[in-house]
């Protein structure tokens, strides 16, 4: 079932009004919810649903920072390991958060732990945190190692990010570039090529084919250019939306999987993900059929989560972690054989450690070594759409240069 979110108009204790967004069952469950935190509930409307126009990769909810989240954990470990208990480090780290929306939250968290809640309850109800997050609090509360575990997982996250944040530095120079292609194309044939047209169109000479077809192409581009946008919105939007359903996105993310070179890359990258959450709830102290089933809904990719489902169950039966891999035929090989020697030896967790850095750095070189061979191309293509366009422009001013001179 699909929780509704809710724009809440709110004001604390100390009449600080604020405006926040919740997901609850009902409009009723909401508003009984926050009076009994003690916040004065001005109104309450849900909220509309968006339409994403960037494919299903943002949701409507506004998401906490992960910059905020971490800076918010490193310090709450520093607190309860320096003797504070866990409610009274919630309460002050909840004074000093800056970030509004962030800090309802912690209020929100701060009252239901003090209702006799779990912290890791009181997380997961929030709609907000991931079930690899909220997993690893509760086996930090379970084990009584809860500074330990948040330190793990803090590690996990900056790595996470780390990696993240080089596959968008390996994407920036290449998506400057394909911009910047397509804005000097749409400049020639909206602007430049017409300025040329109109001169030639007082000139009593046959113009060469290739100076007509760039003009008819031109002319087409130009006059129907608000148009072209328009259809492409719609045909985004329409796209957009089939891909949030289920079987389109399904499609979808099959389709990433097996596109060639970039496909073979993207499973990597999701196994590395996979392989780096999976070792983080094991050394967390949560049993590896339980870490399989939170990691299988937090991966992102349908056909991956599909894979680590039918896994599980095949653990459950008492088959090893690698065969069960193999068998999804979508785990790499030499994953599979890693795992297989960290079953064997007992240290399964550290090496699925070793496994997703093995892949994030295999992941980095081979993006590396694709945008060598991208970024050439594109300037390629810039110089020879240039070439062909000047070539086609002045062939004319030549011909007729040439017969001046005869």
């Amino acid at each position: 079932m699909i929780v509704p979110d809710f724009v809440c108009r709110i004001a604390d204790s100390n009449g600080k009004t604020t405006n926040a967004t919740y997901n609850s069952v009902s409009e009723l469950e909401l508003r009984q919810r926050l009076e009994g935190q003690g916040f004065l509930v001005y109104s309450i409307k849900e909220k509309a649903k968006n339409v994403s126009f960037l494919l299903p990769f943002f949701s409507g909810r506004r998401k906490i920072k992960s910059r905020d989240f971490i800076i918010f954990n490193q310090q709450f470990v520093a607190l309860i390991g320096a003797g504070l208990p866990i409610l009274k480090a919630l309460e002050l780290l909840a004074g000093r958060e800056r970030e509004e929306q962030f800090q309802i939250v912690l209020r929100n968290i701060t009252e239901q732990v003090k209702a006799g809640s779990l912290l890791s309850e009181a997380f997961e109800n929030q709609g907000s945190f991931s079930k690899v997050y909220t997993a690893s609090v509760y086996a930090g509360e379970k084990s009584g190692n809860l500074e330990q575990v948040l330190q793990r997982f803090i590690q996990y996250q900056k790595t996470i990010n780390t990696t993240r944040s080089k596959i968008k530095s390996a994407l920036t120079y290449p998506l400057i570039l394909a911009s910047l292609l397509v804005i000097l194309v749409s400049y020639l044939m909206t602007v430049v090529v017409p300025q040329f047209a109109q001169f030639y169109a007082g000139m009593d000479t046959d113009l060469p084919g290739i100076t007509q077809l760039l003009i008819v192409v031109s002319q087409n581009i130009h006059n129907q250019f608000f148009t072209g946008i328009i259809v492409i919105g719609v045909l985004l939007a329409s796209l957009s939306m089939w891909v949030r359903g289920n079987r389109g996105r399904a499609y979808f993310d099959e389709l990433k999987l097996r596109f060639p070179i970039v496909g073979d890359i993207w499973r990597k990258f999701l196994f590395a993900q996979v392989s780096r959450t999976l070792s983080t709830l094991l050394s967390g102290g949560i049993p590896l059929v339980n870490s399989l089933d939170t990691i299988a809904y937090s991966t992102g990719n349908l056909v991956v989560t599909g894979a680590l489902k039918n896994a599980v169950m095949s653990v459950r039966e008492g088959q090893s972690l690698a065969k069960s891999f193999e068998e999804t035929k979508v785990v790499p090989g030499l994953a599979i054989e890693m795992i297989e020697v960290g079953e064997s030896s007992g240290n399964l967790s550290e090496m699925l450690g070793h496994v997703a850095d093995f892949y994030d750095d295999e992941v980095s070189t081979r993006l590396n070594q694709l945008f060598t061979f991208i970024e050439p191309i594109l300037l390629l293509i810039l110089a020879v759409i240039v070439a062909f366009v000047l070539i086609a422009l002045y062939m004319p001013i030549f011909s007729l240069s040439s017969r001046i001179i005869t």
